[in-house]
Order: structure tokens, then C-alpha cells, then sequence
């Protein structure tokens, strides 16, 4: 089952302006791929959205949607087009809530439909060898872009325009798609899945910066949030005047998640200085295993639909 969700691939350069902006027909859909004869497609258009238009709620009816098709079709993978922008948000959400263990895997493109060199059309098939590959079952919820396969956990975008703009900087691909077929090297370890039928918690990702003092804290702490994903320095630090702020976070009763503004490693509890690692565990703040501030707000959002305690939280940010 193809599911369109809108996005640059489904867009069209306008040659006079060069705007690219939704038609008022899906190309994706008008002109079908000639695909292998023993796949047989279904296509769906759930939205037809530019990326930053998706928000969690439309991540949750696709997620509803793949569930309720995979108990009620005949359906032996899935694949998903979508907008490039948020795209590993929306894949990272339903890797967390989607129960079917079927292949489910997530395509877009950097150039519309009819600039040269789209990428599109190219995509979505590499897309549909690897739903139709039987290897892609159990291994979670896929991207495929540019002849490569990622995990919807570690892979980002890293570009603005270029076509190889996905990437899994900590870990790499674990799979490539060729003219030959499909070909995987590695396998995800772990398993991380939630059930959720609303996502209505509201959680803030702020950056660390120098000189960061705890102004927009107190402001966050009066907005009445539900959570806040803080992207820190290094292996998991902030500026000393930042932890007054923090501190009242936490005193509020509001989870702080931390993760590392760098895109490789996992914050620690190392330093023992005044906004230091070892001082902010101290104070409560849960520690990320890697995620980015993206992902780490997703995986809030949905944790808190099941918990707000400060343990379980940790633990759970720690798969």
C-alpha cells in the first residue's frame, strides 16, 4: 500500500516563477511507476501537505490508519511519500506507535516532479523494493532516499537542497538499494513501542547557547508546558545562569529531557561544575541515549500520554 501524504515529491516547479507548490493533482498518482509485475499496489492520499504543515495529530491518523489496513487488507508492506522537512519526525512516531510488524518505510524527494533530475519517481521505487523485500519485516519503521536504507531512530535531515540530505551520522545505513535488489548490513537491536490514541501534551525543544541565562525557562514554567526537550552543549552541559531556570522547571513538576546540540555521541553526567552534566542529574534532568531534539520531543509527547514520573521517564529515554 502506497499512502501519499503530500510533500516535494508530489509538487510541481512553476516555470515562470519557479515556485513549487502542491497542484491540484498528485503526479505521483497521474503518472503510476512501472514496478515489478508480482507487486501488486494500493494507493492511498491520506494528505496532501506541504511537510511543515504535518503536525502530531496527522503522524497519529497515519499511524491508526497503517494499523487498521494491516489487520483489515491483505497487505504485506507499506510505504509512505512524504514532505523532507519533517519527515524523520513523522517516521520516528510511527516507530514508536505503530504495532504491525510489517515493512513500513518512508520516501521523499529534494526536487519537485518536473525539475530535471527529480528524485521522486526514483525513490518511491527504491522504496517499493524494500516494503516488497521480505528482510524488511521486524526491523522497524524505514527511510529510503538516494539507494539507501535507515532506521527511523538515527537517521536526519543534513542539507538543505541536496539529494543525499539523509543521513544516520552516529551509526550509518543499514541497508542499500540497487538494480539488482535489496541488501542489508545491519539490524536494529532494540524494540520501542508505545500505544497512544491522542497526543495532547504540549513539549518545547529550546537550544543551549553561550551566555544562555534562564529567562525563557521561567516563561516556559508560566506557559504551563508539559515538558521541555533542552539540546545542551557537549556531552550534556549548560551556562551556570541557564540552571536557575532548569531548576524551577523541575520544581514545577515539567520533565526536562536532555540531548546534545552535536550531531554524534550521548550526553553524560561528566562535569561537576555549576551547569554541568554530573549537576543537572543531580537537579532531575533525564538524560537521552542519542536522540536528536526532533525525535527526543516526539518521544516526550508520546511518553507523557502514559506517565509523568521522573524514573520511569529516564528509563524510558534511555532505550
Amino acid at each position: 500500500m502506497i499512502i501519499h501524504t503530500g510533500g516535494t515529491i508530489s509538487m510541481s516547479e512553476d516555470e515562470q516563477t519557479g515556485s513549487v507548490s502542491p497542484g491540484n493533482q498528485n503526479p505521483l498518482i497521474t503518472s503510476p511507476l512501472i514496478v515489478d509485475e508480482h507487486i501488486e499496489m494500493e494507493s492511498h492520499e491520506l494528505f496532501n501537505l506541504p511537510s511543515p504543515h504535518i503536525t502530531s495529530n496527522h503522524m497519529l491518523t497515519l499511524t491508526q490508519f497503517i494499523d487498521q489496513a494491516a489487520v483489515e487488507k491483505e497487505i504485506e508492506g507499506f510505504v509512505i511519500t512524504h514532505g523532507t522537512d519533517t519527515l524523520e519526525e513523522t517516521a520516528f512516531f510511527l516507530d514508536l506507535t505503530v504495532q504491525t510488524r510489517l515493512p513500513i518505510v518512508l520516501t521523499g524527494a529534494m526536487r519537485s516532479s518536473n525539475e530535471i533530475g527529480s528524485d521522486g519517481p526514483y525513490n518511491l521505487l527504491s522504496a517499493l523494493k524494500v516494503a516488497a523485500s521480505p528482510e524488511a519485516s521486524n526491523k522497524g519503521v524505514l527511510v529510503v532516499l538516494n539507494d539507501e536504507i535507515h532506521t527511523a531512530k538515527n537517521v536526519t535531515k543534513t542539507h538543505t537542497s541536496n539529494i543525499a540530505t539523509f543521513q544516520s551520522p552516529q551509526y550509518g545505513p543499514i541497508g542499500i538499494v540497487t538494480k539488482r535488489g535489496v541488501f542489508f548490513h545491519h539490524s536494529p537491536v532494540n524494540e520501542d513501542k508505545y500505544q497512544v490514541s491522542s497526543i495532547e501534551k504540549k513539549v518545547m525543544l529550546l537550544k543551549a547557547y553561550a551566555g544562555m541565562d534562564a529567562s525563557i525557562f521561567h516563561l516556559l514554567k508560566e506557559m504551563k508546558v508539559d515538558g521541555v526537550v533542552l539540546e545542551a552543549l557537549g556531552q550534556g552541559n549548560v551556562p551556570p545562569k541557564a540552571v536557575d531556570g532548569i531548576k524551577a522547571l523541575k520544581e514545577a513538576g515539567i520533565p526536562v529531557v536532555m540531548v546534545s546540540r552535536c550531531f554524534n555521541g550521548i550526553v553524560q553526567d561528566i562535569y561537576g561544575y555549576d551547569g554541568g552534566g554530573r549537576k543537572l542529574k543531580e537537579l532531575g534532568v533525564i538524560f537521552s541515549n542519542g536522540l536528536n531534539g526532533q525525535k527526543a520531543r516526539i518521544k516526550l509527547m508520546i511518553a507523557l500520554e502514559s506517565t509523568t514520573d521522573t524514573h520511569n521517564l529516564q528509563k524510558l529515554f534511555l532505550k
